[in-house]
């Protein structure tokens, strides 16, 4: 898609975490003015989308795959670790990251669930799509890279495997690979620690484990792209790629063993970071923008796209001015502000995070009832982020953090999550009875809880006061 159309160097997330970050990409707006707080909590059922506004106005629309922007959705155990982030104990959620080596060389579709979708898109626009004498907005959504579930049977049991198939991963370069640069646990943030910990990455891996780990990633990244290729190929069989516009995004990143974690939940470049591409008639060719945006920016462009006035109230910007060969005719006149802002309030961190990304400095706050330092990086000169310069440069730290507090009153919103959590965790210790701690010791954390479980039922309780 590059080659043929535009890509945004500088895309991300707005929550690094499926739910929350798809319902900012679906409502337009920042994480804590939906208060989609963590993988259970995102919009409701009857919000509207843009592409509610794009069927009103006359498309025919379509999804399939994985959309998971609405609340009541995940695993228990996923609930239950953000709702009670803030108690005083340090458990291990996850099963350590592995990979997973699966049939032959012929063995293409690994992600079947994926295939079969991508296969159903393919079919609605071979024979759907060609019919229509009205435009349509097609959604695609697939679960990949995403890692797979953990060998453990239940769906409590978390998403630590990488896997892949001979096919895809001689694809991979695998002696390219970069073994990314660690610092010592002692001295990692501790939010960073906790993080660590909490998804079961503080042991010691080799550099082949770390090696393996990333070439799979890359590998399950390549069949994700074999997909988007099947879509491409049935736009152009019938005629439709020259006049349809394609965006290619994810919801966040995936850190494969950078800062010593894998998953996302982080606002490191690897989990906050994600890939926007954008190609169809009228959008600039093998163009690169360096301007910073994020996933808000989805719900405006497509308004534009479809020439749909624009709400007021959005927190996002069309990304039409920056991508459009004819960018004087989109309806969006305002520039895309110098900063995007991700936020995240789930669990496997234990407290409520904000980053603020502008042109080479990335600044991160943290909101809980401990103080804990702020986090500042060069990426120009620190583009792996080992180096917190929050004390070295304090005028642009504090420039940043007046800068944040600006855009959100983030002290009140993490009160807000604080008292959130409390409040849900409560109702389901009520709803399950005494029970409660029988239940929470099926969770992914078991290992760890099944140590002392009254240690863990007394910290509760402290909490709970």
């Amino acid at each position: 898609m590059k080659k043929h159309g535009t890509l945004f160097l500088n895309a991300y997330t707005n929550s690094p975490i499926c739910c929350p970050s798809r319902a900012a990409m679906w409502s337009g707006l920042f994480t804590h003015l939906t208060e989609s707080w963590n993988n259970f909590k995102g919009l409701e059922s009857n919000y509207t989308t843009w592409m509610d506004l794009m069927q009103k106005h006359g498309y025919h629309t379509q999804k399939y795959g994985k959309v998971d922007y609405i609340s009541g959705h995940h695993s228990l155990s996923n609930r239950v670790e953000a709702w009670t982030r803030d108690v005083d104990f340090l458990l291990q959620q996850e099963g350590r990251p592995m990979v997973n080596l699966t049939g032959n060389k012929m063995y293409v579709r690994v992600m079947e669930e994926d295939w079969q979708n991508t296969d159903k898109a393919v079919y609605w626009i071979r024979k759907e799509a060609t019919n229509f004498t009205r435009p349509f907005v097609l959604y695609l959504g697939l679960n990949l890279p995403h890692p797979y579930p953990s060998p453990s049977a239940g769906e409590n049991f978390g998403s630590s495997t990488f896997k892949t198939s001979p096919y895809w991963l001689e694809k991979v370069m695998y002696e390219a690979i970069k073994i990314p640069k660690w610092i010592p646990l002692s001295d990692m943030h501790p939010i960073d620690y906790y993080s660590s910990y909490t998804k079961n990455c503080t042991g010691h891996f080799t550099k082949k484990e770390i090696r393996d780990i990333r070439a799979f990633y890359y590998a399950m990244c390549a069949e994700t792209d074999a997909m988007l290729g099947e879509i491409i190929l049935a736009l152009k069989d019938t005629g439709l790629l020259k006049r349809t516009i394609i965006i290619f995004t994810a919801d966040h990143g995936e850190l494969a063993m950078e800062h010593q974690q894998f998953y996302k939940m982080s606002m490191y470049e690897g989990s906050s970071h994600v890939p926007l591409l954008v190609m169809g008639p009228n959008i600039k060719a093998q163009h690169r923008v360096s301007n910073v945006v994020s996933l808000v920016d989805i719900y405006p462009t497509m308004l534009d796209i479809a020439g749909i006035p624009l709400p007021h109230n959005l927190s996002g910007y069309s990304l039409m001015p920056l991508l459009s060969e004819k960018a004087d005719e989109t309806l969006s006149r305002s520039p895309h502000p110098t900063w995007v802002l991700s936020e995240f309030h789930g669990c496997n961190v234990n407290s409520s995070t904000y980053m603020l990304r502008t042109d080479k400095w990335k600044y991160i706050a943290y909101s809980n009832d401990h103080s804990i330092p702020p986090q500042l990086f060069d990426l120009f000169a620190d583009p792996d982020e080992l180096t917190n310069v929050a004390t070295t440069y304090r005028e642009v730290a504090h420039s940043l953090e007046k800068k944040l507090r600006s855009i959100i009153d983030y002290p009140k919103v993490s009160a807000s999550v604080h008292e959130y959590n409390k409040k849900q965790f409560i109702n389901w210790k009520q709803s399950v009875g005494q029970n409660y701690s029988n239940i929470i010791a099926n969770l992914r954390w078991h290992q760890d809880w099944l140590k002392d479980p009254k240690k863990y039922e007394r910290a509760i309780d402290k909490w709970l006061k």
